[in-house]
């Protein structure tokens, strides 16, 4: 390579480092590599050739290492002292001479090899990006266009900033008609690299969707007087909220609904009207039970005498469909939000109805 290629090279290279934020030893580093396996194809693939590129120094060498000997076993590892000494002078059987090659025959290979890596490095560094974008706003809510709807399978292509992404059918409300262009509120559940890309994971049925619109439309929640302290949902028909106060001055249940319950307001709406039940939270888990039943009310709840996460409620004869639910949605979903097995009796011992 002519010293006028050879600066041209590494102006190239620092140019490509500037403009593409690809570090030039990076690509000097690759551009050697493919030299060196191109090379070594015509020393039957052992190990003797090499590669210096040293962008700050300037410096593209290629050589080979030859041993010294008197009677040469192997031409591609071997050299006669007679022709050692012709490129090192003074060498000796046993000595390593390095044997310089013509870098004016690996401009090909460098151009090629170094467009390679430069796109390659671009792509790279996109998903780089991408995925420390997402990861920032993994576990959060995001906003998504509705791009297409998969008649077939239910499946929605949404577009978060500039990439798209699927909002499979599994996570989406039951019963929710998306539509192409319309804006609708995702939980980014997770973020994960694949030899594609970035894997965002997004959903409309997650719980974290809730907790998060709670965060949005309630100060005291966000800045940590108010903790959420578990949730249960049934997407598209009902969620229970268990919450706590730091400050005994402040009333969570009523800091959740809001003046008039215009803040519980905005999240059913954004929710398209489902149900949801605000509870208080107790470390006594008799108590957390009672509350997680709301809104029927409770005459006993006796654990498990095993110490198993069991328990037996007792309530009024006439609250007794109240307290189970619609299809048994109630004691379900408070079952969920305590992580305790509940069994419902009527105080009468009888069910009458």
């Amino acid at each position: 390579m002519t010293n006028a290629n050879k600066n041209e090279f590494f102006e190239a290279l620092l140019y490509m480092e500037k403009e593409k934020g690809i570090p030039a030893e990076y690509i000097a580093e690759k551009i050697a590599a493919a030299i060196v396996t191109s090379v070594k194809k015509d020393y039957g693939s052992k190990d003797v050739v090499f590669c210096n590129i040293d962008p700050v120094e300037q410096i593209f060498d290629v050589f080979v290492r030859k041993n010294v000997v008197e009677e040469i076993e192997d031409p591609d590892t071997d050299i006669l002292v007679a022709d050692a000494k012709k490129i090192k002078r003074g060498a000796k059987v046993g000595d390593v001479v390095e044997i310089p090659l013509d870098t004016r025959a690996f401009g090909r290979i460098a151009a090629q090899t170094a467009k390679h890596v430069i796109r390659q490095g671009i792509r790279d560094a996109e998903r780089g990006q991408a995925m420390e974008e997402f990861q920032n706003k993994n576990q959060e809510l995001v906003t998504a266009v509705v791009h297409t709807v998969d008649p077939r399978t239910g499946n929605v292509t949404v577009q978060i900033g500039t990439a798209e992404y699927v909002l499979p059918k599994g996570e989406q409300v039951p019963g929710e008609e998306l539509r192409e262009g319309e804006h609708v509120k995702v939980f980014i559940v997770d973020v994960f690299e694949t030899d594609r890309g970035p894997k965002v994971k997004i959903s409309r049925t997650h719980s974290g969707l809730v907790r998060r619109l709670f965060e949005m439309e309630v100060p005291e929640i966000y800045d940590g007087t108010i903790e959420i302290k578990a949730i249960s949902r049934e997407a598209g028909s009902r969620t229970k909220l268990a919450v706590y106060s730091h400050d005994e001055a402040i009333d969570p249940i009523g800091s959740c609904i809001g003046p008039k319950g215009t803040r519980v307001a905005k999240i059913v709406d954004e929710l398209d009207g489902e149900k949801i039940d605000i509870v208080r939270y107790h470390e006594d888990p008799a108590a957390f039970i009672a509350e997680a039943l709301s809104p029927a009310k409770v005459v006993s709840v006796e654990p498990a005498e095993d110490g198993s996460k069991a328990c037996r409620v007792t309530v009024p004869d006439s609250q007794l469909s109240l307290a189970i639910g619609n299809k048994g949605q109630n004691v379900r979903l408070a079952a969920r939000l305590t992580g305790w097995k509940i069994d419902i009796r009527p105080e009468s011992g009888f069910y009458g109805e």
